[in-house]
């Protein structure tokens, strides 16, 4: 196991201080998640039926925040080598840009057409209406977010990583706090059920974006002329579309993907739903460590393509993709030792409980697939500045293989709930050996910083 691991001097110092502060904050939020999922689980199955479908338009929006984080992280990072802090600053300008346009109209949506949004992932009616109740208290968070996340994103690609966690993590302890108070109403509280638990995350992100704002005025890392950040050079804009759309792109489209999953299950029943709803947190709670080595490998990585030290990034992507396969065998064992009790958590049919069971067991296997192809495509490939490669196979497995086999199976073949949920999770295991096989290629590490001149052009 030593050899395994074996890592230049000073690697696991680095990689520990980056990984730490995203695991604790990834950790809480699963947890959060997790807690949202008993406390709904303690109302009714439809609360957290409709929870979950209603879920799915963040869900979504965390996929655009995810594609747009990596998508600055690309170019930030490496700037952060160079130590480019204006060009830094303007990054953040156009995640901005992109962020609050996606959102407002997204918050837009949810808020005026909640019923028509609802409908898209279930039509039966009683998921329907408490979908739209939660979908309209929770919009305004999506706006909020849509500031948070670019803003913590450039803290975190300039190693500022520890205010990230801490915020993120007082925000959602915020959250449950605020879950327990509105959805039960104990003392002078209202007991409001589902609409508590949205509007809790409403509150608590409301709050998060008061921080950051108080932070961007005080803090002296990145230049604070809100003009200057939104005068974006049209030569940073063209490394963007070059190097960052493309992961913008791939997310986009993997999350769409992602979320016909949740489409074609609404349309199988409640008891399917409520159970993917809780194996989804369960499954986020055991990869908290593999998303942190991606997102941690992603700044390290980038950092030191920007200082011209693709030697030592070349190692030290080796180095991260050994831990990350050590850290998903790890999650798998902790997933297969808590299955067995996590059914007990929640108030569900038998018919849930019993599909419960078997999804657990099977995401033992998939979240090993899930973390090493995340860490290859969104952190290793994109860091190193190719971002289509990722974007070309993910569409692929995804549209061309992934969809299809979910809709003939449902809806062709009208196999069971649980057959058809097994089918759709062998998508990671249909792209990992071309993504491994591309990674051995090693022709995917380039510097794609431009110098300073040209940037005031």
């Amino acid at each position: 196991m030593k050899n395994i691991l074996a890592a230049r001097k000073g690697f696991y110092k680095e990689l520990f201080v980056l990984v730490m502060p995203i695991v604790v904050q990834n950790l809480i939020a699963s947890a959060v998640g997790m807690a949202d999922v008993v406390m709904l689980g303690r109302v009714d199955q439809t609360s957290i039926s409709a929870a979950g479908l209603a879920g799915q338009v963040m869900f979504l929006l965390n996929v655009l925040f995810f594609g747009l984080n990596s998508a600055l992280t690309i170019l930030a990072s490496q700037y952060w080598g160079k130590r480019e802090m204006k060009v830094i600053s303007r990054i953040l300008g156009i995640g901005l840009v992109i962020s609050l346009l996606v959102t407002m109209i997204v918050a837009g949506l949810a808020f005026f057409l909640p019923y028509h949004v609802i409908r898209i992932w279930t039509d039966q009616p009683e998921l329907i209406e408490a979908g739209a109740v939660y979908l309209r208290y929770v919009a305004l968070s999506y706006i909020f977010l849509g500031i948070v996340q670019p803003y913590l994103t450039i803290l975190k690609s300039c190693e500022r990583v520890l205010f990230s966690a801490v915020l993120s993590a007082a925000t959602l302890i915020l959250n449950v706090i605020l879950n327990y108070l509105l959805i039960f109403g104990p003392g002078a509280f209202p007991q409001m059920g589902i609409a508590g638990a949205a509007l809790a995350t409403s509150i608590s992100w409301g709050v998060g974006l008061a921080v950051c704002i108080v932070d961007f005025v005080r803090q002296k890392l990145i230049p604070r002329n809100v003009i200057e950040m939104f005068r974006i050079p049209r030569a940073l804009v063209k490394d963007f579309l070059k190097y960052s759309l493309p992961a913008f792109i791939n997310d986009a489209m993997w999350g769409l993907a992602f979320n016909m999953n949740s489409i074609i299950m609404g349309h199988l029943g409640s008891d399917i739903v409520a159970a993917n709803s809780i194996v989804s947190v369960a499954r986020d709670m055991v990869t908290v460590v593999g998303f942190g080595i991606s997102a941690a490998a992603s700044i390290m990585l980038g950092k030191e393509i920007g200082e011209n030290r693709l030697k030592e990034a070349k190692a030290d992507a080796s180095s991260i993709l050994r831990v990350t396969i050590f850290s998903g065998i790890i999650a798998g064992l902790v997933l297969f030792a808590a299955s067995p009790f996590i059914p007990g958590l929640v108030k569900i049919t038998d018919t849930a409980a019993g599909y419960l069971r078997i999804m657990l067991y099977v995401n033992i296997a998939y979240q090993m697939g899930q973390i090493v192809n995340t860490v290859l495509i969104a952190s290793l490939f994109r860091c190193g500045g190719d971002s289509k490669y990722g974007m070309v196979l993910d569409i692929i497995c995804m549209w061309g293989f992934a969809v299809p086999l979910g809709l003939i199976s449902a809806f062709v073949l009208k196999l069971s709930p649980i057959v058809v949920y097994i089918l759709m999770c062998t998508d990671e295991f249909a792209k990992m050996p071309f993504a491994i096989h591309h990674y051995f290629k090693a022709d995917w590490i380039k510097n794609i910083t431009r110098d300073n001149m040209e940037m005031k052009g």
